[in-house]
């Protein structure tokens, strides 16, 4: 069987109680942790992988109740399948995927794993090839910590077709942003964007490095030289 009521039964199956503990702390689920509360099964990753290939012909209205559970794990498989239709439908379908992810955003897709897994392929598609990059910036004004990690991760999307100016334009936005989550995430963009287009990456280091949180800055040079690494640093 193919429902959803038999993914769900197929996931309490895999459960594992050690993986779970570990996951959690790893995840931060603890009290006054960016993700408090988030609940685990202790499934690997590569064991949801493998699961949802038996359930791909789940429809969008399943995808979305899976998606809205409090189990990690549930709303893991839900984006890997709303991935996999979406990479499969026609222009109408995935405006209608879109708009699912979008609703869906603030209170769901909530935790890193979930939004870098799920944000260049659903949003960042989305964008680049029918949307509007304001959609972009305006999640980066979002009070919500996952919206605007989604801000800047869709952009790898951008990245991979050599359009570096929306990750430079989110990066710019996110500059004095309070959470270590947004610092990792603008550092990772702006890294590949320098691994694509180095005179670009230095382009915005040059304007920006002396404000940037160190840890964007950390990530952000990991690939240039080390003689280039230290300048920034010691700048």
């Amino acid at each position: 069987m193919t429902t959803l009521l038999a993914l769900q039964t197929a996931l309490q199956t895999l459960a594992t109680p050690n993986k779970k503990l570990t996951l959690q702390r790893f995840f931060k689920t603890g009290k006054g942790e960016y993700a408090e509360g988030d609940i685990f099964l202790g499934i690997t990753v590569p064991e949801q992988r493998k699961l949802i290939k038996q359930f791909r012909m789940l429809s969008l209205q399943d995808i979305e109740t899976l998606l809205q559970n409090n189990i990690h794990e549930y709303r893991f498989c839900a984006l890997l399948l709303l991935i996999d239709h979406y990479q499969k439908s026609d222009d109408s379908t995935k405006t209608k995927i879109f708009e699912l992810y979008v609703r869906n955003s603030s209170q769901w897709i909530n935790n890193w794993d979930l939004v870098d897994i799920s944000a260049p392929h659903i949003m960042g598609d989305f964008i680049f090839n029918y949307g509007d990059e304001e959609i972009l910036e305006k999640l980066a004004e979002s009070l919500n910590l996952w919206q605007r990690r989604i801000s800047i991760v869709s952009t790898l999307y951008f990245i991979r077709r050599n359009e570096f100016q929306p990750t430079l334009k989110i990066g710019e936005q996110l500059l004095l942003d309070q959470h270590d989550l947004i610092h990792k995430a603008c550092g990772w963009m702006l890294r590949e964007v320098g691994k694509r287009n180095e005179a670009i990456l230095l382009d915005f280091l040059e304007k920006h490095h002396q404000i940037m949180p160190r840890t964007m800055l950390r990530y952000s040079i990991e690939k240039l030289s080390f003689e280039q690494q230290q300048f920034f640093k010691a700048k």
